[in-house]
């Protein structure tokens, strides 16, 4: 039975494990922004990936699935991975600057981003309707952003990269996604940033100095892996066109977060930001989503 034909039961329970996946990356989110004020960021990023490459391990490996390491495409799954990890290291410096709110509303530019590389990349032209929606969306972005205003840190810029390179991890997913299994990229994602956020560790390790500090960077690859993990069960239930416009509970995790653990509260210009910003985000989802109802409606017909 397809993800498109599962009872609704079926689809609100994808529903709340969609909503719990991305609460736990608020979580985690907030976790590394704790950690910033007490250790250095590439400490958060290493044990960030380790303890989730070990939860990894312990699920998909080569010994429970054979042909695991096996992949058509190895650069392309590199580079994907490579991606994630600058992503995750561009967010988690920009967390130590500006409020959590402000990060989370700055990343969910990433549809748009994928929206601009699609074409050249995967073939895949916008029209004059997704520009609209586009624009939108990066109006919402300056509305956060407030550049010139003296509104926001310059680590927005942090965060804005961090959403292109999230862009195009997205998009080499898609592409990955006709020649390697799922548990093949999952486990190469994990491998491949555990392996780079070790390099620096020579240079940047830091013994943690309180047991709360070493306790949260156990959780926080405990939690984000969780995450993850959740995100994909979810998908088992449910489709994507249906689970996509949750993403945006992080919006209001993050500000939840924000006020009851660093006291920041959102201004307007954040709300109203992150408002257009998660209205543009589902005008692109519906519209990709009645994109495909039409073109399997005409291949049905033209069957």
């Amino acid at each position: 039975m397809s993800a498109a034909t599962k009872p609704a039961s079926r689809r609100l329970f994808g529903i709340l494990l969609m909503c719990l996946a991305v609460s736990t990356f608020a979580i985690s989110d907030a976790m590394a922004k704790w950690l910033g004020a007490h250790i250095n960021v590439f400490m958060v990023v290493w044990a960030r990936y380790v303890v989730h490459f070990v939860i990894a391990l312990v699920v998909f490996n080569p010994w429970t699935v054979p042909g695991l390491l096996s992949t058509r495409r190895p650069v392309l799954q590199v580079t994907r991975s490579a991606l994630l990890f600058g992503c995750t290291i561009l967010n988690f410096t920009a967390l130590q600057f500006l409020q959590l709110d402000q990060t989370v509303s700055i990343m969910f530019s990433a549809p748009f981003f994928v929206a601009l590389f699609a074409g050249p990349m995967l073939g895949e032209w916008v029209g004059a309707r997704h520009w609209a929606a586009i624009s939108a969306g990066f109006a919402g972005i300056l509305l956060v952003a407030q550049p010139g205003a003296g509104g926001i840190h310059p680590a927005a810029l942090l965060s804005l990269f961090s959403a292109g390179c999230y862009a195009l991890y997205a998009i080499l997913t898609r592409m990955l996604a006709d020649t390697d299994k799922t548990p093949t990229t999952l486990f190469y994602t994990s491998l491949v940033g555990s392996v780079v956020a070790s390099l620096p560790l020579p240079f940047a390790w830091e013994t943690p100095q309180e047991p709360a500090v070493l306790v949260v960077l156990l959780l926080i690859g405990l939690v984000a892996g969780g995450g993850h993990m959740l995100l994909i069960i979810a998908h088992r239930h449910a489709p994507a066109a249906v689970l996509a416009p949750f993403l945006y509970v992080q919006i209001i995790g993050m500000i939840i977060l924000g006020w009851a653990l660093f006291h920041q509260v959102p201004s307007l210009w954040t709300l109203a930001g992150a408002a257009i910003v998660i209205a543009s985000g589902v005008y692109l989802l519906l519209n990709e989503r009645r994109e495909r109802a039409r073109e399997t409606l005409e291949a049905t017909l033209g069957d």
